[in-house]
């Protein structure tokens, strides 16, 4: 599928021929494939956005056939959330972020598969390496999407964007077992949307031509970071559709929604100068779980915590980075999110200074409240070298960071789970894991879990 311009160029998807044909032909000439692209930019665009179909769940059925044909909910236990979902389970309303109840609830012939990071990490990181063949300029937005400029690659691949994406595409199939989707434009805003158009194993294109057409009777939703909140205040506002903020008064805009009213404005005209960058700065690193019994009292929620800090202060660790605010989340009953954050004097790596950080947090909010979630995170990054020093008034970091360096060797050649905090042997017996929430690169997204 393409939005757009007729075009007489047909690049069939499958076999790679290109046909020449007044109108669009119903299957290719060669191979009598029905996946054909065309589009009148075709060739003169090169922003892409590449997204992995229902990830976790592609490579859950690629590694078991037998679930090929069935409904597949990868996620936590009764109490945690889908963390992606087949296509055969959307079509029964299950979606990502769906708390499970509610998703077995919809689909109870669903087959639920626990996730494993490590797994789907891997597969991501062959993705990206991937990707980095075709150009150097890969922006990962997570551990299965990412934008690529793949301006001036012709001579490279001897191909346009397009004809090398589609083969790629095939490329990603053979070799990985899984399907992607592209969209193909001139901006990211449109890359992205352009990706979602067709899935699964779709490739989609939106011009220069018809993008503000394409745009107008969009939802505002459509836009990224535009929250329910937003959209709601700007729908007050007379704005429903992007086609309604194109003449929109700047003044108007920025009462409505503040520094973010020129840019609506701009990406409603299509317009979106920003670059695709291959580094993203990391802003925070953390771990959390969802709680298959909802939990009140300090003495049940502190052992969680600490594991919890455990693994941040592993994650921080693999990726060379000490934090110094120290986040401390929780999610209520009644799915209300709360954070809290305290400040360290030096930035650290400890899970030891996390613990201490994020238990003092802890006790303030166990006021009676009922938890199903607690996360701990660090943000505010220095290089590990400015870490955990201490100094006159702390002798105690110093000893901690040998103590824990010696532990750390100890598990790298026996394992996780060879030596640990007595404090630990107190954790609820029921438990599920979610997928941390630790932003550099997607890759890093839960290699514990």
């Amino acid at each position: 599928m393409s939005a757009g311009a007729p075009s007489s160029r047909w690049l069939c998807r499958d076999c790679l021929a290109d046909h020449e044909a007044l109108g669009p032909p119903k299957r290719c000439p060669a191979c009598g494939s029905p996946r054909l692209l065309g589009h009148a930019e075709r060739d003169s665009l090169s922003l892409a956005h590449i997204d992995c179909d229902a990830f976790y769940a592609t490579i859950e059925k690629r590694d078991d056939p037998s679930l090929q044909d069935k409904p597949v909910i990868v996620g936590g236990g009764k109490r945690g959330v889908v963390s992606t979902c087949c296509y055969i389970a959307r079509t029964y309303g299950v979606r990502s972020a769906m708390p499970m109840f509610k998703a077995l609830k919809a689909c109870p012939e669903a087959v639920v598969v626990k996730p494993n990071m490590a797994k789907y990490v891997a597969v991501g990181r062959e993705v990206r390496q991937l990707m980095r063949e075709l150009t150097p300029l890969v922006e990962p937005l997570s551990i299965d999407e990412a934008f690529l400029d793949l301006s001036g690659t012709e001579r490279l691949h001897h191909a346009s964007p397009a004809v090398t994406l589609a083969r790629f595409a095939g490329h990603i199939e053979a070799e990985l077992g899984i399907t992607i989707s592209v969209g193909l434009s001139y901006a990211k805003f449109l890359a992205k949307v352009a990706s979602d158009l067709d899935k699964p194993r779709g490739f989609s294109i939106i011009g220069r031509a018809e993008a503000i057409a394409f745009l107008a009777g969009k939802p505002i939703s459509l836009i990224p970071g535009m929250g329910p909140a937003g959209v709601a205040r700007l729908a007050e506002g007379g704005f429903k559709l992007i086609g309604d903020l194109r003449e929109a008064p700047v003044d108007k805009l920025f009462k409505l929604a503040g520094k973010d009213g020129p840019r609506l404005r701009n990406l409603a005209n299509g317009i979106d100068t920003r670059q695709v960058t291959p580094e993203r700065e990391t802003k925070s690193v953390s771990s959390e779980t969802t709680l298959d019994v909802d939990l009140a009292r300090f003495e049940e929620l502190e052992p969680i915590l600490w594991r919890l800090c455990e693994k941040t202060s592993k994650r921080l660790k693999a990726q060379e980075l000490a934090g110094r605010t120290i986040t401390l989340k929780l999610k209520t009953a009644d799915f209300q999110i709360i954070t809290r954050a305290a400040r360290l004097p030096e930035p650290t790596q400890l899970a030891a200074r996390l613990f201490t950080a994020g238990r003092d947090l802890l006790k303030r909010e166990c006021n009676g409240a009922h938890y199903r979630l607690i996360g701990i995170g660090a943000s505010d990054f220095s290089p590990p070298e400015a870490a955990d020093h201490g100094d006159l008034a702390d002798t105690a970091t110093p000893r901690l960071k040998a103590m824990e360096g010696a532990l750390d060797k100890l598990r790298a050649r026996f394992g996780d789970e060879a030596i640990g905090k007595g404090l630990s042997l107190r954790l609820p017996q029921r438990r599920s894991s979610e997928p941390a929430i630790s932003r550099k690169a997607p890759e890093e997204e839960d290699p514990d879990a």
